[in-house]
């Protein structure tokens, strides 16, 4: 069980995409994967999928709270066009 809370997002209009930070409080053990904190994000966003990528995500030490920065992009072309082969291959199912 995760709960997700956006601490901001900022509006980057240059780039067609919003830039969010974000705290991820989970349960004891090791830091949730990276796809299932995607999904929980754009839940919380009430978004596609598919229009987020998270770029950094860490749980801070001797706590059971990540922190993580996401974009989430007006469309799916605009992401491939601007987030690096790895941002997007770390984003995607094996």
């Amino acid at each position: 069980m995760m709960e997700v809370n956006i601490v901001s997002q900022k509006e980057n209009p240059l780039l067609k995409r919003k830039e969010i930070r974000f705290n991820v409080k989970h349960v004891a053990g090791a830091t949730p994967p990276r796809l299932e904190v995607r999904k929980a994000v754009a839940d919380a966003l009430k978004s596609n999928v598919d229009l987020i990528y998270v770029k950094k995500f860490e749980t801070r030490p001797g706590t059971h709270t990540a922190v993580g920065v996401a974009n989430l992009y007006d469309s799916a072309e605009q992401a491939k066009l601007i987030e690096p082969d790895y941002v997007v291959k770390r984003n995607v199912p094996p």
